[in-house]
């Protein structure tokens, strides 16, 4: 059993566990019925995961369990989590569910609404039993989109499931609605209080030695704290005295450190003692692991000996393989190991890395090589594990990491080009030209520099220059590069051909990289293809190609869990475009709004609004000239929107929104002079009339004078349209 499994098991239960039938009650008044959460919330070591893990295991109906950790704050990684938590209690379809998670990013409005969809399923059309759905450690998530997102689920979800959190902080929901609604059991702190009747259980062979005012003096000084009573426990173990202990003992958090420094550590011979810290830089052990880090060939056994007489050492599973120390266990341990031998400290993470690379799980051999501050050794792993990281959507995760590399980041190429996605996928497009630059400064010669362009490709479509994303999606096509190259490089080629209206190398581009996001299990890559080339039929074949095309993207991505991925909005808008059903055609239009205003770039918003906004307004929709008028706005603003600032104008046109253009093929007027031409030639570029005189030794009003002649004979009216139309007509 790998790592990611044991955050979906609940512990295994302690040697010494204490039945609570008043609380497994309350517990159980949750499930069914109106509640749709129960929240166990109380300080460290009061036995929540206990308490949880116990009442479930007297329970015969399916139960998901994801124990939390502080990397679940990336939105992707905590939604694919909690789904295969679910899938494995209940059969959902977790494969759709987790594409739709990919495909989003984890945004929490997409992935709860989905989900919620399917354990809307659960119980239809016969009754089963409830769902619960734990996650345990809530309060070490620390997203503002996954609060928001499990606050939503819990309001949204079914009465057949129900949502239990144990954590040590109320997390930052509208408790107060939920309480007014009768919709919340709450088990605190102070229900979790172990009375005197209850604390022999955790006393073990202490408890005897004790009568009952001294239990109830323990309980008192404890406060019937459950992790003081176990280590109450262990020191009576070894008190000759019990009265004499019992009047200098402490309850409080102070208790803890003095008995690991006084007591437990003092205890133990010094092998098992230098065991205890040296493991202490691990989350979870299990034999091969702590052999590895501290040198020793009998971890396993010494595990699970130690396990069962120190209930805060934890199982992790049935088999006894994996277990953790208690978080209070585990932070003092680190505590006394910085103190006592810190120039240790990076020698272990670095054998824990060696181990976790040789065992395949490349983050966490990440995590050990930052803690043993080997940043380029994490470096390189990053050149593996990041685009898996990618793909799966842990954008998040993968910046966090990047950060902690600093300059290191930087001057490594894979790395820096790493940063740059995750900067572009955020929308933050001028950081991911900063860090695409870095890429090529940091390339050594060997560098394939082939590895950037499709991020180059992507941010100039993104700021909406056609002009200058088509010289180096040319490039790649002359020189052979689409097909020795993963899928993205043919998707952003194919992309920048249809957004310039080159139909015939769009096409081809496209289905290349349909083929090859096929072969490589790249959904959203799939799904972006057939999209755009829906975008190319739309432009040059016939309505019912482009109906064809747009059913053909929506039915993949339906089929991929991607129906509600911001970037099939143009498939919809192009199928409510293209259908001769109004009714099917305002639906599919508002979905495709909804869709692209989400997180869309300004080319695929202003192409959009246009589609939709000449559909509605044909329907007599009140709504469809607006959209109109902001698409000018957006557009406007695009160096050079290629064939969707040339369908405005059109659609303008058609409409009636603003004098001017026509609804006609490209024709050319007049034949251009080669004085013309060569102006022509630098219009598509980042130049000002000033700069064009300069490079070509003429004057700026011959510049002028060339420009009016070249709109004239092109029948456009601004040096945008004058591009396009240039373009369709092959002479740019």
């Amino acid at each position: 059993m790998g790592l990611a499994a044991t955050k979906l098991r609940p512990p295994a239960p302690p040697a010494r566990l204490v039945q609570r039938s008043r609380l497994a009650d309350l517990l159980e008044a949750g499930i069914g019925g109106q509640v749709r959460l129960v929240l166990v919330s109380a300080p460290a070591g009061s036995g929540k995961s206990t308490l949880v893990a116990s009442w479930l295991a007297d329970r015969t109906g399916p139960v998901a369990w994801l124990q939390a950790e502080s990397s679940d704050s990336d939105p992707a990684r905590f939604w694919s989590y909690l789904i295969e938590a679910i899938g494995q209690a209940h059969p959902i379809a977790a494969s759709d569910l987790r594409a739709v998670v990919v495909g989003s990013n984890g945004d929490d409005q997409v992935v709860v609404s989905s989900l919620v969809n399917e354990l809307a399923r659960i119980g239809a059309p016969v009754v089963v039993a409830p769902v619960v759905v734990v996650i345990d450690d809530y309060h070490l998530i620390d997203d503002a989109s996954v609060h928001r997102g499990m606050e939503r689920l819990i309001d949204l979800c079914p009465p057949q499931v129900t949502i239990v959190l144990a954590t040590r902080l109320d997390p930052p929901f509208r408790l107060g609605r939920l309480r007014v609604r009768g919709q919340i059991v709450e088990v605190r702190s102070s229900d979790l209080r172990f009375d005197a009747d209850e604390a022999p259980g955790l006393l073990g062979s202490a408890a005897p030695t004790l009568d009952a005012a001294q239990l109830a003096q323990l309980c008192d000084r404890t406060e019937g704290w459950a992790a003081g009573l176990v280590l109450a426990g262990l020191s009576l173990e070894r008190s000759s005295d019990a009265a004499e202990f019992l009047d200098a003992f402490r309850g409080d958090d102070q208790l803890i450190v003095e008995y690991l420094r006084d007591e437990l550590l003092a205890a133990v011979d010094d092998h098992d003692r230098r065991r205890l810290l040296e493991t202490s830089i691990l989350d979870q052990l299990t034999g091969a692991l702590i052999d590895a880090v501290t040198g020793s060939t009998d971890g396993a056994a010494w595990l699970r000996e130690t396990a069962a007489v120190n209930q805060l050492v934890i199982g992790l599973d049935r088999t006894g393989t994996w277990f953790r120390y208690h978080h209070l266990l585990r932070d003092l341990l680190r505590l006394e190991a910085h103190q006592t031998i810190p120039e240790r400290i990076p020698e272990l993470h670095d054998r824990a890395a060696a181990w976790f690379e040789s065992e395949g799980d490349h983050g966490q051999a990440i995590v050990h090589r930052l803690a043993a501050d080997d940043r380029h050794g994490a470096a390189r792993l990053l050149r593996a594990h990041g685009p898996r990281l990618l793909a799966d959507g842990q954008i998040e995760t993968l910046r966090g990491l990047l950060d902690e590399l600093g300059e290191v980041a930087r001057e490594t190429t894979w790395c820096a080009l790493l940063y740059g996605w995750c900067e572009f996928i955020s929308g933050r497009y001028a950081s991911a030209e900063v860090w695409h630059d870095a890429v090529l400064e940091a390339a050594a010669p060997e560098f394939d520099r082939t590895m950037a362009v499709p991020l180059h490709l992507n941010i100039l479509l993104a700021r909406g220059d056609v002009a200058a994303a088509l010289v180096s999606a040319r490039q790649m096509t002359a020189t052979g590069q689409l097909a020795t190259h993963p899928s993205d490089l043919a998707t952003a080629t194919g992309a920048t051909y249809a957004w310039a209206g080159q139909a015939d190398d769009a096409r081809q581009s496209l289905r290349l990289a349909v083929e090859k996001a096929a072969a490589d299990r790249l959904r959203t890559a799939n799904v972006l293809a057939l999209v755009y080339l829906a975008v190319v039929e739309l432009e040059d074949g016939s309505a019912a190609s482009a109906q064809i095309a747009s059913a053909a993207a929506l039915d993949t991505a339906r089929t991929f869990g991607l129906s509600a991925y911001h970037g099939v909005a143009p498939a919809y808008a192009i199928r409510a475009r293209t259908t001769a059903d109004a009714a099917s055609a305002r639906a599919d239009a508002g979905r495709a709004l909804d869709l692209v205003r989400r997180a869309s770039t300004d080319l695929a918003l202003g192409y959009v609004l246009t589609v939709c906004g000449d559909t509605l307004t044909d329907l007599g929709d009140p709504g469809g000239p607006p959209l109109l008028t902001e698409a000018r706005s957006v557009l406007d603003r695009c160096p050079d929107p290629g064939i969707a600032g040339r369908l405005l104008a059109r659609v303008e046109s058609r409409h009636r929104v603003v004098d001017g253009g026509r609804d006609r093929a490209i024709v050319l007027i007049d034949p251009l002079t080669d004085r013309e031409l060569a102006v022509l030639r630098h219009l598509p570029m980042a130049m000002s009339q000033r700069d064009i005189a300069s490079d070509l030794y003429v004057s700026l009003n011959t510049v002028k004078t060339h420009c009016r002649a070249i709109y004239r004979k092109l029948g456009v009216g601004d040096r945008k349209a004058a591009v396009q139309a240039a373009r369709d007509l092959h002479l740019l």
